[in-house]
């Protein structure tokens, strides 16, 4: 099987610069403007393609959309206005635990898209049952999954042009409520509202407080 080729940069280094020092945790979202179809779309796949170790993916992505949910979600945000706010919410759920037979759901797709026989990965498989085995907390090891998915989704939208704001700030345990998942295998862990900021925000005009290179970089 041939190496897929490099693609050319579509970024040049000052235009990455440029976003991410554009974007800012939005604190007021414009309600009347939605993002579209076509961005939404590339945003979901930017989730789908989210790196995460052993490539287990132990998480699930709530997409909130609906005007009568987001309506009930401030109460449980501490009175945040983004999710009512903004175009989309997504809600970051984080496998509560991990077993055998979850790893062995990920292998068989694993084989199946890249059209190996089973038994040519039951070395890397048993490897993998064994590590999770003996894990002191698959929720803290999960969570720390799902927060590689906030950073990818935060940055994809900032290359596009769109707004997001992270949001640590929830009541966990009524969201999962909210959604149907404090029986479920899925527990909350983050939200991040995207949408596009309100011409009012005046956080947006706010100069960036980042330690300088020579306090938190190291060349050695």
């Amino acid at each position: 099987m041939s190496s897929p080729s490099i693609p050319p940069s579509a970024f040049a280094p000052q235009s990455l610069l440029d976003q991410l020092r554009w974007r800012y945790a939005v604190k007021r979202f414009d309600p009347q403007r939605q993002v579209s179809p076509e961005i939404w779309d590339a945003l979901e796949q930017s989730l789908i393609l989210t790196p995460s170790s052993y490539g287990l993916q132990p998480w699930k992505f709530i997409v909130i959309t609906d005007p009568n949910l987001k309506a009930q979600l401030p109460a449980i945000s501490w009175n945040q206005k983004q999710p009512l706010e903004c175009s989309h919410l997504v809600v970051f759920a984080a496998r509560r635990s991990m077993d055998a037979e979850y790893v062995d759901t990920f292998f068989t797709q694993l084989c199946q898209t890249r059209e190996v026989p089973r038994e040519s990965m039951s070395g890397y498989r048993n490897l993998v049952v064994a590590i999770i085995e003996k894990m002191h907390s698959h929720l803290d090891w999960n969570a720390r999954q799902v927060y590689i998915a906030l950073g990818q989704l935060m940055l994809s939208a900032a290359l596009l042009g769109v707004d997001t704001c992270p949001m640590e700030g929830i009541v966990h345990e009524e969201y999962d409520k909210l959604l149907g998942l404090s029986s479920s295998d899925y527990t909350t862990i983050v939200a991040c509202a995207v949408g596009y900021r309100h011409p009012e925000d005046k956080q947006a005009a706010a100069a960036k407080v980042r330690f300088s290179a020579h306090h938190i970089i190291e060349h050695r």
